[in-house]
């Protein structure tokens, strides 16, 4: 165990060690695989989605700019965590530096936190277009756009400063090895010696702060969307304006339900068992890979500019394999 002496005369911890999986040590690198196409299959997708989003001119509309922006997002908090797992699992590569760690916590709060504030946009999106038609053009216009992403960016990148800088302040005297893939704030907060229930207070609050508020108006946003939608009447009209609101609801049930399965196990400050473990480190790699097959399978739009992007693809193939006269 790597100790060194603090200032006060107190052995610190001065690196962590990400044991993996809680009592499948022996085999975990096995689920290596899996994770690794889950991983690739989000790389992939949402860069996919990104690449086709700039080329197709029928997609330049809020509801794929935002969609791109959740590419993005959703990129960021996949790469947050897998190549340390992956090399967890393939080069034994479990020491962590305390900074690494305290890092790694920011990084996957903020990236959630802005995962949270864009299916926040995306619901704001979808209210105006079905309740206010006429205004959509006039409200949803580029520049709002930029400024919701921007106020997402800097809000989830300041709120969330105070759960690692906590965590960093606490004293970590005796253990070092976290059953976890990754820094969890959880388990890295359980091997101090100090009291670190001010930490998990101010987390939760953090947390209910931001992502509770933003779950609190998709919740409203939708019920408007349903009332509006219960006053049309045509069913196929009906049909298709909900139609348009089926992904993402898929999308938000499987986040926010996973969010509130964790939280409640840092209120019970359980154990790291394997079916929590494996739900973290899965709520961090499904959406990114999810995000992009459901909007896929779902929008027929999006569809159209995929095989026109392939299209373009294999046209300039052809034509680089072609031999000039």
């Amino acid at each position: 165990m790597s100790l060194q002496v603090s200032n006060s005369s107190k052995f610190q911890v001065s690196e962590f060690i990400l044991m993996g999986f809680p009592g499948i040590h022996s085999w975990q690198h096995w689920l290596s695989l899996p994770l690794a196409l889950l991983y690739l299959s989000a790389i992939g997708a949402n860069t996919l989605i990104l690449i086709t989003i700039c080329q197709d001119s029928a997609l330049q509309q809020p509801m794929y700019h935002f969609l791109g922006i959740l590419s993005v997002v959703d990129m960021g908090l996949a790469t947050t965590i897998m190549p340390k797992i992956l090399a967890i699992f393939w080069f034994d590569a479990k020491v962590i530096s305390l900074p690494e760690c305290f890092a790694q916590i920011y990084a996957i709060h903020c990236f959630v936190g802005m995962e949270s504030g864009i299916f926040l946009c995306m619901a704001f999106d979808r209210y105006v277009a079905i309740c206010h038609p006429l205004r959509y053009p006039s409200i949803v216009t580029n520049a709002l756009i930029l400024k919701a992403t921007l106020f997402m960016v800097f809000r989830n990148g300041l709120v969330v400063i105070p759960v690692p800088v906590l965590a960093a302040q606490r004293n970590y005297c005796s253990r070092n090895e976290i059953e976890h893939c990754l820094c969890s704030y959880l388990g890295v907060t359980r091997l101090a010696c100090d009291d670190r229930r001010p930490n998990s207070i101010c987390q939760l609050v953090l947390a209910w702060l931001g992502m509770g508020s933003d779950l609190s108006l998709i919740i409203l946003s939708y019920t408007l969307i349903l009332r509006s939608v219960l006053k049309l009447n045509s069913a196929e009209a009906a049909s298709k304006a909900l139609s348009t609101c089926t992904s993402h609801l898929i999308l938000i049930l499987f986040f926010y339900t996973v969010v509130v399965v964790i939280s409640v196990t840092h209120l019970a400050e359980t154990k790291a068992t394997l079916i929590t473990v494996l739900l973290n480190v899965l709520h961090n790699i499904i959406p990114p890979s999810l995000n992009p097959m459901v909007y896929a399978l779902r929008t027929k739009e999006l569809r159209a500019g995929f095989q026109k992007v392939f299209c373009l693809s294999l046209e300039k193939k052809v034509r680089h394999q072609r031999p000039s006269s």
